[in-house]
């Protein structure tokens, strides 16, 4: 617990610290990768150059110190994070290392005004923040490595098979080289795969495309033109090649109960949603499968939708194509609008409905959903970065 005195500074100066936020993170990410270069796995890249992920961490800081002397109000962020550090393996030992950067950023950012008294504040403020989140990481950690097929850290896996799903998105299955059991992790949830590439570690969290049970792990993953690890795993990853794997996580999970499931996805946002369907297929659960994509080249698993559609009277499909070619067929033409989702909704909108998809798609969707007045509460989507980008959007 902070004393007062702590409280009162960081209070004081989070107006401060809020405006100077964006300069403060892009100061400390070049800064920690200088001096700390062990930590460069656990950050990708890409996010960085575009920006998501120095925003989201300054969005972080702000809201932390904000709510200092209320910090229920973080319950559900700090769960996201929570989860999201435990997909990637993220380690006590790496709080310090943050911590120290964070202090350095925040005083070379501030200048003059950061005087002694603010940094010893947000010091002290960091290193609870820091407690919180190392005991509920552990909680997690202990609870997936005593699950049935559960581990803690990372695990070898075989490639056992690999189908292309279209011709941009493939699947790849695995199995645990010892021989084990894999967990009954969430529809929705994610690995993190860990990998050398060029004597360089990396780490890219993928979601699992197909139901629990199944005695293997499935990511589907699409061919990004300038993806490093997207083209290495469609390049040389082989039948028999093994990569090591840090166990599922993550909160984009299936709420299982009986309203009516909406799973609305685009191009490679499609993959937690299959696992989704494919655990609902025969519950007799009403489940609305929409999916956009360009065209039918790039549709991943419309025949398996179609099938599970046929077979089970509870499931229907829609397939919106932006591009469509003479003999793509789908249902219909142009993008997913507000009167193509509202003709899938009940009148009283009580129904659970997922969206993920490219950021354009999920500002959209999150727009769309809002004003069809979907509850909040059942509204559930996956996005790296603030919520407020959605929102404008």
């Amino acid at each position: 617990m902070l004393d007062k005195a702590t409280v009162d500074v960081i209070k004081a100066t989070v107006p401060a610290v809020k405006a100077h936020a964006d300069a403060i993170t892009e100061c400390f990410y070049p800064l920690m990768f200088e001096q700390y270069p062990e930590v460069l796995p656990y950050f990708n890249q890409t996010n960085q150059g575009k920006g998501t992920q120095p925003k989201a961490l300054a969005n972080a800081v702000v809201a932390y110190g904000a709510n200092i002397d209320e910090l229920g109000n973080l319950s559900d962020a700090v769960a996201q994070i929570v989860q999201k550090h435990c997909s990637l393996g993220v380690l006590p030992e790496h709080y310090s290392i943050v911590g120290s950067c964070l202090l350095q950023a925040i005083a070379k950012v501030l200048g003059d005004a950061a005087t002694d008294e603010i940094i010893d504040a947000w010091g002290k403020a960091y290193g609870q923040l820091a407690e919180i989140l190392i005991a509920a990481e552990e909680t997690v950690y202990s609870a997936t490595e005593h699950a049935p097929g559960g581990w803690r850290g990372e695990r070898a896996f075989k490639l056992v098979k690999r189908i292309d799903e279209s011709s941009i998105i493939t699947s790849f299955y695995f199995e645990p080289v010892d021989g084990g059991a894999v967990p009954e992790f969430e529809p929705g949830q994610a690995i993190t795969v860990v990998l050398n590439i060029n004597g360089d570690s990396v780490r890219r969290n993928y979601s699992l495309s197909d139901a629990p049970g199944t005695g293997y792990l499935r990511i589907s993953i699409k061919r990004e033109p300038q993806g490093l690890v997207s083209n290495f795993l469609h390049d040389t990853l082989e039948v028999g090649s093994e990569v090591n794997m840090l166990p599922p996580a993550g909160q984009f999970v299936l709420r299982r109960n009986d309203k009516p499931l909406v799973l609305l996805t685009g191009g490679v946002g499609i993959t937690p949603a299959i696992s989704m369907v494919n655990v609902e297929a025969t519950s007799g659960r009403e489940v609305r499968f929409i999916h956009a994509a360009l065209n039918s080249k790039v549709h991943a698993f419309r025949a398996h939708v179609d099938q599970l559609a046929a077979a089970n009277s509870n499931i229907s499909a829609l397939y919106v194509y932006s591009e469509p070619e003479a003999d793509c067929a789908p249902h219909v033409s142009g993008f997913v609008t507000a009167d193509i989702l509202a003709a899938q909704l009940p009148e009283d909108r009580d129904v659970e409905l997922y969206f993920l998809g490219p950021k354009p798609f999920m500002t959209a969707m999150f727009r769309i959903a809002r004003d069809l007045g979907v509850p909040p509460s059942q509204i559930h989507y996956e996005f790296f970065g603030p919520t407020e980008e959605l929102e404008a959007g």
